[in-house]
């Protein structure tokens, strides 16, 4: 049997075993709908609160300011359209290496009449303080950066970039979808309003994600229907989702200075056994980047030809984004810093997470150099 190792973490993540058994009464013996008044939806009911509390503790948030979403790309769709109102008539500045669901959420925005302004980064996909201010003006209604970047895992000053909003009278968003459950996050610290979080990132199950909202935060309503989330969000709660997100962020929070060390002496490792390999790459991002994301360029390479030929190898990371794994083009991102044609057609991404293993980074490494050193003949 083929040997997987999986080293594309950013892009999702393996279920832990704890949040799954704390899933499964709700999938197969607490049934029932926690908006019922019956006593049969009394331990969903609860399951639903707890989490609340449970995930609001994790970010130093009120659990009145966690609402729970499909996912990541709804909760920044609904932290972008939801601010705009009825008119759609104010500004928003945003950036341009966001996650596409930041980017067409703006996009289709401008379309309704709200202009965007698009901040450009620093070659190491940095956005700046002075670069915001330079753009921002009373017209501005939302700010929208992400906490660290899904391809190049630099992380953000977003608590100097929110400051700069609110003096301005704006509010700020920031998609953390690649920090929490990672990296140590504090709302209050981060002086955010709202912030998008995914389920899957961080060890915990596909298709659940939440939202916070900061009290007194005019976000609108995003699905109409029932009076489920504050009656701002309709629908029936997915429970045990819900309660397996909760599981998992507590599971990584707890143990957030333990997994953040132990993948960072894998990437340690890693990157001194491609030097000691004589691979010749760069590695994009700049030197504040959430532990373990790797953007590696390896001049005069393909990387989507190195991703196959790991694949056969048995070993998974990507070229980018997993939302758009099947457009074969430069990533809008690595443009955006302006990284050379020739660097960044030869870029694969490596995410190293929780899980992964020393073992398996050395053979990851040895597989690199089966496809990149050429052999003297």
């Amino acid at each position: 049997m083929k040997r997987l190792i999986y080293a594309d973490n950013a892009a999702t993540t393996q279920l832990d075993i704890d949040a799954f058994e704390a899933m499964k009464p709700y999938l197969l013996n607490e049934y029932g709908n926690a908006s019922q008044p019956y006593s049969f939806s009394r331990s969903p009911k609860t399951a639903l609160r707890e989490a609340r509390e449970i995930i609001a503790t994790c970010i130093n948030a009120d659990p009145s300011e966690i609402f729970f979403t499909s996912g990541g790309t709804e909760s920044d769709n609904w932290a972008i359209k939801g601010m705009l109102g009825g008119n759609h008539t104010g500004a928003i500045i945003t950036s341009s290496i966001e996650h596409h669901a930041v980017l067409r959420a703006c996009a289709a925005a401008e379309r309704m009449g709200s202009p965007v302004v698009y901040l450009s980064p620093t070659k190491e996909g940095v956005i700046t303080d002075d670069e915001l201010r330079s753009v921002i003006t009373p017209n501005t209604e939302l700010v929208s950066i992400m906490m660290s970047n899904n391809e190049l895992g630099t992380i953000q000053p977003v608590a100097t970039l929110a400051e700069i909003a609110h003096k301005n009278n704006a509010f700020f968003h920031t998609d953390a979808v690649q920090c929490v459950g990672h990296i140590p996050v504090d709302v209050m610290k981060l002086g955010v309003d709202i912030l998008s979080a995914s389920a899957h990132k961080f060890n915990g199950p596909k298709g659940v994600g939440f939202l916070y909202v900061k009290s007194g935060t005019p976000l609108g309503t995003f699905m109409d229907g029932g009076g489920q989330e504050g009656k701002r969000r309709a629908g029936t709660e997915n429970i045990a989702n819900i309660v397996g997100m909760a599981y998992a962020l507590k599971n990584n929070v707890s143990r957030l200075a333990q997994n953040m060390n132990h993948i960072m002496q894998l990437e340690t490792r890693f990157l001194s056994k491609l030097n000691e390999q004589g691979i010749t790459y760069v590695r994009n991002g700049g030197s504040n980047i959430v532990p373990g994301v790797m953007s590696l360029s390896f001049p005069e390479f393909s990387g989507e030809a190195i991703l196959h030929r790991l694949d056969l190898l048995g070993v998974m990371v990507s070229t980018g984004s997993a939302c758009d794994g099947d457009e074969t083009q430069v990533s809008h991102v690595l443009r955006a810093i302006g990284l050379e044609e020739e660097l960044a057609r030869g870029t694969i991404r490596l995410s190293i997470g929780k899980n992964n293993t020393a073992e398996e980074i050395d053979y990851i490494a040895a597989s690199l150099n089966k496809i990149l050193v050429k052999k003297e003949s």
